[in-house]
């Protein structure tokens, strides 16, 4: 299994080990665009894998701060300034030179409490996803699984 996000169409594809799309979810990345310089709030790209995953069995909405439950945040809530981390984390480690740093930069691919602007680029640099598609994406992929970031679209493989 592999994964694969695309920039340019804000989506991120699961592909099973015959490079076959099994399942694509739109994605938010960063609003500064793309990006490995500390404190940029861009979006890496290149090849990286999932170094850790955080909140297993946690309830949707569950507030994460340094990868700890921090309280819950209510999906009826409307959503504050504030960019939550929510629901599940999936800790992102660089496998590239210039990607190298991206674990120290905290990116992730985690819940959003900003799901209404899923599909655009909007994030501090990681990859938001909705509660509910994250926690299906959590329960798919394991530790050390690859992602592919590019800023072009994915050609989807049939």
């Amino acid at each position: 299994m592999q994964l694969i996000a695309s920039i340019q169409d804000q989506t991120l594809s699961v592909l099973d080990d015959a490079n076959r799309v099994v399942k694509c979810y739109p994605i938010s990345t960063a609003l500064a665009g793309t990006g490995s310089e500390e404190g940029s709030y861009c979006t890496p790209i290149g090849r990286f894998e999932i170094s850790e995953k955080h909140g297993d069995g946690s309830p949707v909405g569950t507030i994460f701060r340094s990868r700890k439950p921090a309280g819950l945040w209510s999906l009826e809530e409307p959503p504050a300034n504030e960019d939550l981390v929510l629901t599940r984390i999936l800790w992102l480690q660089g496998l590239e030179p210039h990607n190298a740093n991206t674990k120290e930069r905290y990116i992730y691919i985690h819940g959003t409490n900003h799901e209404d602007s899923i599909g655009t680029a909007c994030s501090a640099g990681c990859l938001r996803m909705k509660n509910q598609d994250v926690i299906e994406l959590y329960d798919l992929v394991q530790e050390g699984t690859t992602l592919i970031i590019q800023e072009s679209p994915h050609s989807i493989i049939s």
